[in-house]
């Protein structure tokens, strides 16, 4: 038994609550239930109405398993609970008192509580009933309408998770907003092997470097040399010529290199670090202002074009430092651009117009719809369980937040299709 379900019961109803009796034996009308405090500290119900045993009750109602849960959890020395008019349990073992003594009216759930509802709840979260997620026997009875409204919340969760990302680099960049892109920008770049070291190069070099250097090879000299990418012992003409451009800029701007390494290994050519940087320094040696421009972009067909790139001439027979290799345009993918797309400018357009004090919801809706769903183990599964749930990158992208922040927390009482099965 966890909390969460006496919370469903309580809010829901999901009891005899024409008959409810306190453990005192008075009658309780509930007039109304509360509003449900799910993120703050404090009664788990606000605002509630209750007539207990004649007389009409206005405060806060707390809900634990146990009533001993109260001083288990120091209630009674916080005064954000002095105003409970009702203590909701599951088991009742030991009286609650105010401070002046008086007891707090008691209502013990399992006398009351619906047996279908109980059955459902245990059949929901019973650990043989299911392998992967609770309800994935029962995931594709759910209707569409449910299904489809509850992705989109989960979408906005998931941008609002980054938007505080995004804030937080607002913050120490001063509301820099072209070097918050850079950042986002750069670690998109290095993908998930090399996001990490990418974004910390590019938190480390001051933007202020970056806005006035538009040569592309004084560019890759600054991104190579800050992650200490150039080979110990090469007599590689290029790379000698970056590195000495890096160690002027360095001593001129008062550069600290990074001792973070980065990934070659089990990455295919065209993702290697030296094209990644090579591609992000095009980029910048040739457009001016990215984040405004990104902006003012609305459809993907605009962002594609703006990030048709190329690379240096060197990097076009070059993966590696000194090593020769077939000619190649190495330009960015379409799939490439899709996931800068997903993971950078839409948190950007989102975060950038909630301070604005608007709404790019909808222009973020309509962005990732247009992509396709991203290609993972956790798509494909939720893909078989209940065909068709992801086709797009909107609803691929509301998976992946669900995932690991509702179905692996058992938190089905939050999620809109656990309340319908239950409800059902």
């Amino acid at each position: 038994m966890k909390e969460d379900f006496l919370h469903y019961l309580w809010k829901f109803k999901k009891f005899d609550f024409l008959h409810a009796l306190t453990t005192q034996g008075e009658t309780i009308q509930i007039l109304k239930v509360g509003n449900h405090n799910e993120t703050k500290s404090g009664p788990d119900f606000f605002n509630a109405k209750l007539n207990i045993g004649g007389q009409v009750w206005a405060g806060n109602v707390e809900i634990h398993i146990k009533s001993s849960d109260w001083y288990a959890h120091h209630h009674e020395e916080d005064a954000a609970y002095d105003n409970v008019i009702l203590h909701v349990v599951w088991k009742h073992d030991v009286e609650v008192y105010r401070e002046n003594n008086t007891p707090i009216a008691t209502l013990q759930l399992s006398d009351f509580a619906s047996a279908e509802a109980l059955n459902n709840y245990l059949k929901l979260v019973e650990k043989s009933n299911y392998n992967w997620i609770n309800c994935e026997k029962n995931l594709a009875s759910v209707s569409s309408f449910i299904v489809e409204n509850w992705l989109e919340r989960l979408y906005i969760e998931r941008l609002q998770e980054k938007a505080k990302v995004i804030q937080a680099a607002l913050v120490s960049s001063r509301n820099d907003w072209e070097a918050v892109c850079f950042q986002l920008l750069a670690k998109s770049f290095g993908l998930n092997v090399n996001g990490k070291a990418f974004h910390e190069m590019a938190s480390a070099l001051p933007f202020s470097v970056v806005r006035k250097t538009r040569n592309k090879e004084q560019l890759e000299a600054l991104f190579f040399g800050m992650l200490g990418m150039f080979p110990d012992a090469c007599d590689d003409v290029y790379a000698l010529r970056l590195k000495e451009s890096f160690d002027y800029q360095k001593i001129k701007y008062k550069l600290e290199p990074l001792e973070q390494q980065v990934e070659f290994f089990r990455l295919r050519p065209h993702n290697f670090p030296t094209i990644r940087l090579a591609q992000l320094a095009f980029i910048y040696a040739t457009t001016q202002n990215i984040f405004l421009e990104l902006m003012q972009l609305k459809s993907r067909k605009e962002i594609h074009a703006l990030f048709k790139v190329e690379v240096s001439a060197y990097w076009k027979n070059h993966f590696n430092f000194g090593k020769e290799s077939k000619s190649s345009a190495k330009v960015l993918s379409t799939g490439f651009i899709d996931l800068l797309i997903i993971n950078s400018i839409v948190p950007l357009k989102f975060h950038f117009a909630s301070l604005k004090g608007g709404s790019a919801t909808e222009e973020c809706f309509s962005l990732l719809n247009e992509l396709p769903k991203e290609k993972n183990a956790t798509i494909k599964k939720f893909n078989e369980l209940r065909p068709k749930m992801a086709t797009s990158a909107l609803e691929s992208q509301a998976l992946l937040h669900l995932k690991p922040n509702y179905c692996d927390k058992n938190k089905c009482l939050h999620c809109a299709v656990g309340l319908n099965l239950l409800i059902k």
